[in-house]
């Protein structure tokens, strides 16, 4: 058995000397096995982490041929951004005969392991997964890759692997929105984050730090705050805005996190966008029903999406070397609403 990779039923018949159908027999607790050689099997099993690849077994006894299955792990199922990537996955592996296994992570790294491990004992095809906010270890991925199972990360990257991937263009897009916040009179942004252990997370705080810098404004790290949800920007506004030197403009890293902001400056008695302008990042659908309409920078999660399953399948049918690391970066753009000036 080669390093690292899944024991196979073969594995364990090659330990004891006996027959696959034996291992399975013993595994299934078949009393056609002595108890003797079923617990030494199972603890064997047990003690390797084997887990048996439930749909391979099956068709070893069916004619059916394996269907074509894409495994796609999203952190969060009502995330506007993550819905519109799942349906450009879906429109594309649909248009190509794939059908799609769909789970979420809830952003817990513990149930992103049990989700590929679940998906590699269903033999999926291949995975498309964003990763979780707490994943800082990658065995589990790095597992799926050495076991011949394709990978595409997409928004959330692993750097850990080398797996293929398709990001927007987050140093751009923030770069962007923070130069025309500048532009429009801002000298004091604050920016709202996820943790800076994500990748994106680091893209969007250099393209925030450069186009302040670029402008001659200072950096404050007191403005650089981690909120990324409605919820703790609700909370976590009021006193930012209680400060002599209280910022004039705010760059979110979604459009929830953006609104709570929003909302928040129109409770302390501040206008929008004349006292403070506010940008995010995301442009869904919500982006139009707060007053006034955000500015924010659109992600296109859809062409992620169609790309992410392009890419996939491409690796599933050779047309993209399995050990070839793909990397595509979809553009973004800036929409201007009311939130600016």
């Amino acid at each position: 058995m080669k390093e690292n990779a899944p024991m196979t039923m073969k594995d364990i018949a090659r330990e004891f000397g006996i027959s696959v159908a034996t291992v399975s027999r013993a595994l299934k607790d078949s009393p056609r096995i002595s108890e003797e050689r079923r617990r030494a099997i199972q603890q064997y099993a047990r003690e390797h982490n084997f887990t048996p690849n439930t749909i391979a077994e099956s068709l070893r006894f069916s004619k059916v041929k394996p269907q074509k299955l894409i495994g796609v792990i999203i952190p969060d199922f009502v995330h506007y951004y993550f819905a519109s990537v799942l349906a450009g996955i879906e429109e594309e592996a649909s248009s190509q005969g794939y059908r799609l296994l769909v789970a979420t992570s809830q952003e817990s790294y513990e149930r992103e392991v049990r989700i590929c491990q679940s998906f590699y004992e269903n033999k999926v095809c291949g995975i498309i997964v964003s990763q979780a906010k707490d994943t800082k270890q990658y065995e589990h991925f790095q597992r799926l890759i050495t076991a011949g199972v394709p990978l595409v990360f997409y928004d959330r990257i692993c750097t850990g692997v080398n797996a293929s991937r398709v990001v927007v263009d987050d140093y751009m897009g923030a770069y962007n929105a923070v130069t025309y916040l500048i532009e429009k009179g801002c000298r004091r942004i604050a920016f709202y984050t996820t943790p800076m252990s994500l990748e994106i997370s680091k893209n969007r705080y250099n393209g925030y730090k450069d186009a302040l810098l670029k402008h001659g404004l200072g950096c404050d790290p007191e403005l650089t705050v981690v909120c990324d949800n409605r919820a703790d920007a609700e909370t976590m506004t009021p006193d930012i805005l209680s400060r002599e030197d209280r910022p004039d403009g705010f760059f979110a890293i979604n459009d929830d996190t953006a609104i709570g902001i929003l909302y928040t400056v129109k409770r302390a008695g501040l206008h929008v966008p004349e006292d403070i302008q506010i940008c995010g990042f995301t442009n869904g659908y919500r982006a139009i029903a707060c007053d006034p309409m955000l500015t924010t920078v659109e992600q296109r999660g859809r062409v992620v999406g169609e790309e992410a399953a392009n890419i996939l399948i491409g690796h599933v049918e050779g047309s993209i070397p399995i050990d070839k690391a793909e990397r595509r970066i979809v553009r973004t753009r800036l929409v201007v609403r009311g939130t600016t000036k």
